[in-house]
């Protein structure tokens, strides 16, 4: 089994703009540490290289990564160990808050490719019910079934 993630997150402003700007630049560094991050398995992206212009939901401002990683350790030392901490700690800079449940992790089987619809499905999982086994969080993670 490897542990699947998806999170969101809503831009100030579209992904040209000068607000954004900032953040758009740091993309292919970023991307470049999770691709060669120890237990990385697989990103969502498009031919540019990174996901910001896929547009998943209503709000062409909600911006969605998801990826694949060895194990929840992998994931957590790329997200809060690497220089991937700088956007998060930048973050209030580029994205407005998301009051509601905007990052899941989950079990998939090996060489399995999480879908759109199973992220977002995911993600309602743990706002409606919180965390159990099918949809959990760092702070709440679940063991591989």
């Amino acid at each position: 089994m490897q542990v699947a993630q998806i999170n969101i997150a809503k831009a100030k402003d579209e992904m040209t703009s000068v607000t954004m700007s900032d953040f758009v630049a740091r993309l292919d560094e970023i991307n470049a540490i999770a691709d060669h991050s120890p237990g990385f398995i697989w990103r969502l992206q498009t031919e540019d290289g990174n996901a910001t212009s896929i547009n998943a939901f209503d709000d062409p401002n909600i911006i969605v990564n998801m990826s694949v990683w060895s194990s929840i350790e992998a994931l957590r030392n790329f997200v809060y160990k690497s220089m991937h901490v700088e956007l998060i700690r930048d973050r209030d800079s580029w994205f407005d808050k998301i009051l509601e449940v905007h990052q899941v992790l989950w079990w998939i089987p090996e060489e399995h490719i999480p879908t759109m619809d199973e992220g977002k499905q995911k993600l309602a999982l743990l706002q409606r019910d919180g965390p159990c086994q099918d949809a959990f969080t760092f702070a709440k993670p679940f063991s591989m079934p």
